[in-house]
Order: structure tokens, then C-alpha cells, then sequence
């Protein structure tokens, strides 16, 4: 009995732990979703264009539901940068305005827009613009102005708030209409009626914050509009998310670097000058809420999720706004020893740089060391996987720039390292010579790349990594001057060196005397008796004669002969 009592508390306890293991939830219908707001996808653009006294020119196409009884927003510039606002809208609207006099405020002839303010500051100018077809709208302010900075469509608008930021964008002066997200002009705060979309929304009681990362689930149903659904995340966090739709919607992932999507539809991410395309990554032809969530979690491999959402869309373009409305961005956190990049666009894949002293990349630069200038530097540049996709990072220029009031700028070669896909799938390797940076006098720089991301031969602008780099230059010691030791063995050493010497120099003088000296025949006793202060000698010594050697000169000698024998004969 007991043995079956056993048993039983183990299938109960493997049972509760597979349903804590794979959560599920029953979705009710809400007002107000905590985690994805449905927005649509108007027509519009964003321009570089300014006017040559430095106005911008922005254009509003206000658009409301039919049947409500008062169409009224608030309109809040100033804060405002200089600039001509066109108003325009079908519909009678009741505006109350709070701008500065550096906005001027222009509407059409006939216009249904009723302007109110407390105290009317700034100019309402009336001109007669089309109001039918927003192409040739946009033709007339071209005209007037010289161009336009901004054309924005917004539904049932309650709030528009300028908030003090540029109104331009980099890029082309030209504006050509497109479906776009007015969300991203982050010059405008614009806060619109809730939309009137059906939505469905759960969560799972039991949820461990942080224990990983955040899995949202958004489910259309197979009998729902078939849609070209936009995906945009409001948080700077890594997030799974699950989306399943009929057969024929597309996805298109506006924040690709944050995402991490599985679908049974076709995925678009939207990567700077890429447009790259997932195909379905499985089949679900089921839709019901719990069917959905548990293949979810078989996907991800996860034990819970944070929110599903069942939706239907009215239009055929939809855009879907995907975070917590009030939780702010929240950065993820990023080593001390790595310095990242920022990228020139928002939308791109964030890279980061990390300094090798040695090719082997093993041992990573610490931030705060200092290199010498005649040392190599190996580099690894390496960015996050987009989705899916795996990009590669092609370096296209590598620069310095040194740090101070009078800023220098020095372009740096660098050679491409080999680097295999297992070592190193997301990232490049290059290495660079500061050989040029030891005639300057600065030690402080940016080291700075420009790289571009590549999928199948197709390259992209992919902005720059950068991060700081500390040079000293190398020591040069002087050399070293011989050191003599006058010690004892030293001394020595000397003395018998002298000795030595001495006795070789006596050899060889006695040597050159051997062999420079009288032939042997000579007798010695004669030798000596030629030599003066000789006692050795037995023979009698003559008296020294004090005529020259012969070996003197003739001349002299003759003449004295004659001298000398002149007395003898006249002795005789």
C-alpha cells in the first residue's frame, strides 16, 4: 500500500511540475492593453529641409472617426523651433493653441478648423492650398517655402506637443509620401484616442521577474484581415516574441536589434539599407489561445511568458507598438572592460570594439592601459545577432582623433586578421600599427572605424564603432658606459700584463740584436780593442788619432795631408 501511495504522490508531483513548466493563460477582452497598442500606418516623410532663415516647414493632416460630436485637440509650441505649420483636415476641429512667435500657423481659405487661445500670440495666415490630394499639398508648400521638413497623418488626435529637438533628419531634402510611424518623429509628442481595435490580453499569475528573458505572444486569428503587420519595440531590452497570423501576413521588424522573433509567417527586418526576409520558421494552422501559447514555449524553450494578445485588425496596414507604456527604455548593461559604440541611427545593429596586445586574442586591453606607440594592436569588432540573421561586419576605414581644444585627425591602415566562423560568427578581426602616432606630442585618442553589415553580397551602412585609446611612447635608454674594476684581481692582472709585455719586448729587442749584429768572424779582442773604456783588453793602447774617419769627406782630407806633409820635407 505503501508502495502505491508512493507512486501516487510522484505522478502528482511530476504532474503539477509540467504544468508549472508550461504555463498557459485564458485571454479576456480589454480596453486598454498593457503591453501592444495598435497604431496605423500612415502616409507620410521626414526631410533634411530647412529654409534659408532657418524655419522649418511642417504639414499636419488631421484626420477623425466619424460620428463623434466634437472633434477638439490641444496644440502645445512653445517649445518650438522656428517654423510655418500647415493645418489641414476635412473635418470640423476645435483646436486650442499655445505657441510661440516663432510659429506661424497656417490653414486653408474655407477651413473648418477653429483655432482658441488664451492669450493669441504668433500669426494665423489663410492661404488657398489644395486640401484634396495631399501630393499636391505638399507641391505648394514646396513652392512657398522651398520645401518641407515633415508631413504627418494622425487619427482622433487629442495631444501634439513640440518638444524643443531638431524637426529635421539626415538624409534627402526631398519629401515623398510613404506609409511610415509618426511615433519616431521624437520632435512631436502626439497622443491620439485609444483604437477601437478588439483586443484580447492574458499573462500568467506566476511570473519570476528577471529569472529570463521577456516572451510576448501576439496571435491573429485564421478568420481575421490578412495584414501587413509593423512591429516596433519601445524598450532597449532583449525580447523573444512569438507571432503567428493567417496565411499571407507579413511581419516587418522596425527594431530588429532588440528582437528575437519566431513566426509561421514571413518576417521582414528592416536593417540600414537591407531589407532581409525570414520565411516561415514552422507551420500553425490551429489558433486557438492555448494551442498558441504552448507552441511558443516549446519554441523559445521556455518555462512562462509575459503577455499574450489576440488581435484583429481593421486595416490591411497595421503598426503594433510593443512595451509597457510607462516602464521608460531601459538600457541593457554592458561590461567595464568593453567600451561600446553609438551608432548614426537608432535602428542599427549595436557593435562594440575590444584591443588585443597580442594576435592570439586571448587577453583583452584593459580600457585605462596605456600601449606604445611601437607596439601592434589587434582588434575585434563585434556586433549582436539581428533576429535570425547572421551579418557580417566589414570594416571599411579606421581613423584617430586626438583628444584637446585643437583636435588632430590621423587615418590609420589596418590589416584584416583571419578569423574563422566557429572563433568568431559576429564579428571581424584587424589589427594597426601606431608607428605614425610617435612624433605627437598627444597620448590620448579616439580609435574610430566606419563598417558596413553584409548579408549575401549586399552591403549596408552600419555607422561606427569607437572607443578610446591611451599611447606613450617607447623609452630610449642611453647606452651604458664600460665599467672598469680596479680590485685587487684587477691589479693583478695589470701587473702581470706589464710583465708580460716587458719580457716579449725584451725578446724581441734581443731578437732584432741577433739578427742585426757584427758578422761572427770579428774578433772580439780587436772589437774591444776599438772600443773606448774597454779594460778587458790586453793590447797595448794606442794613442787616439785625431784625424777624421776616412769615411769623411776627400776634399777635407787632402787638403790637411798637404798641410802636414809640408814640414817633413823641408825637415829632410
Amino acid at each position: 500500500m505503501k508502495g502505491h501511495m508512493t507512486r501516487f504522490v510522484v505522478l502528482l508531483c511530476i504532474t503539477a511540475a509540467a504544468r508549472a513548466s508550461s504555463q498557459t493563460c485564458v485571454p479576456m477582452e480589454v480596453n486598454d492593453n498593457p503591453w501592444v497598442r495598435v497604431s496605423e500606418m500612415l502616409i507620410g516623410c521626414w526631410t533634411s529641409f530647412i529654409t534659408e532663415d532657418k524655419a522649418e516647414v511642417h504639414i499636419l493632416n488631421l484626420n477623425f472617426a466619424a460620428g463623434q460630436d466634437v472633434n477638439m485637440f490641444s496644440l502645445e509650441m512653445l517649445n518650438a523651433r522656428p517654423m510655418n505649420l500647415i493645418l489641414t483636415s476635412p473635418d470640423t476641429v476645435y483646436i486650442a493653441y499655445n505657441i510661440n512667435p516663432s510659429v506661424n500657423i497656417y490653414i486653408h481659405n474655407d477651413s473648418k478648423l477653429n483655432l482658441f487661445a488664451s492669450t493669441p500670440v504668433g500669426t494665423i495666415h489663410k492661404e488657398d492650398f489644395p486640401t484634396q490630394n495631399m501630393e499636391e499639398l505638399v507641391t505648394w508648400a514646396r513652392q512657398k517655402f522651398g520645401g518641407v521638413t515633415s508631413f504627418t497623418t494622425v487619427h482622433n488626435l487629442k495631444t501634439i506637443t513640440a518638444t524643443g529637438a531638431k524637426g529635421t533628419k539626415p538624409g534627402s531634402p526631398h519629401c515623398l509620401l510613404k506609409n511610415e510611424d509618426a511615433q519616431e518623429k521624437h520632435f512631436l509628442t502626439i497622443e491620439t484616442a485609444p483604437s477601437s481595435s478588439p483586443s484580447k490580453y492574458c499573462s500568467p499569475q506566476s511570473q519570476t521577474p528577471g529569472a529570463e528573458a521577456e516572451l510576448h505572444i501576439i496571435n491573429i486569428p485564421e478568420d481575421a484581415n490578412v495584414s501587413n503587420v509593423s512591429l516596433r519595440m519601445i524598450r532597449e531590452v532583449r525580447t523573444k516574441v512569438f507571432v503567428r497570423g493567417p496565411q499571407g501576413t507579413t511581419w516587418t521588424v522596425l527594431t530588429p536589434q532588440y528582437t528575437q522573433i519566431g513566426s509561421n509567417n514571413d518576417v521582414f527586418f528592416l536593417l540600414p539599407n537591407i531589407d532581409h526576409k525570414v520565411k516561415p520558421l514552422f507551420t500553425l494552422d490551429v489558433d486557438s489561445a492555448e494551442d498558441v501559447q504552448r507552441k511558443a514555449l516549446n519554441y523559445f524553450t521556455a518555462t512562462t511568458f509575459t503577455s499574450y494578445t489576440e488581435l484583429r485588425p481593421e486595416d490591411t496596414v497595421v503598426m503594433l507598438v510593443l512595451g509597457r507604456k510607462d516602464s521608460g527604455a531601459v538600457t541593457e548593461t554592458v561590461p567595464r572592460t568593453v567600451i561600446p559604440f553609438t551608432t548614426n541611427a537608432p535602428q542599427q545593429m549595436p557593435l562594440m570594439m575590444q584591443l588585443y596586445t597580442s594576435p592570439d586574442y586571448r587577453q583583452p586591453l584593459d580600457p585605462n592601459s596605456k600601449v606604445q606607440s611601437d607596439k601592434r594592436i589587434y582588434a575585434e569588432i563585434s556586433g549582436n545577432t539581428i533576429g535570425h540573421i547572421v551579418l557580417t561586419i566589414k570594416v571599411i576605414r579606421c581613423f584617430v582623433r586626438s583628444k584637446g581644444s585643437c583636435p588632430v585627425i590621423k587615418e590609420l591602415p589596418f590589416i584584416p586578421e583571419t578569423c574563422s566562423l566557429d572563433s568568431c560568427p559576429n564579428s571581424t578581426r584587424l589589427s594597426f600599427s601606431l608607428d605614425q602616432l610617435q612624433e605627437l606630442e598627444t597620448t590620448t585618442w579616439d580609435l574610430e572605424c566606419s563598417v558596413k553589415f553584409c548579408y549575401n553580397e549586399k552591403c549596408g551602412d552600419g555607422g561606427r564603432v569607437k572607443r578610446n585609446l591611451e599611447v606613450t611612447q617607447p623609452c630610449l635608454q642611453p647606452p651604458t658606459p664600460p665599467c672598469f674594476d680596479f680590485g685587487l684581481p684587477g691589479v693583478l692582472g695589470i701587473a702581470f700584463g706589464g710583465f708580460l709585455i716587458g719580457v716579449l719586448l725584451i725578446g724581441a729587442l734581443w731578437f732584432i740584436k741577433i739578427k742585426t749584429g757584427y758578422p761572427t768572424g770579428l774578433d772580439i779582442s780587436s772589437t774591444a780593442a776599438n772600443l773606448p773604456g774597454c779594460p778587458c783588453s790586453g793590447a797595448k793602447r794606442q794613442p787616439v788619432s785625431t784625424n777624421p774617419s776616412p769615411s769623411e769627406n776627400s776634399s777635407a782630407n787632402a787638403s790637411i795631408g798637404s798641410t802636414q806633409s809640408t814640414p817633413t820635407s823641408s825637415m829632410a
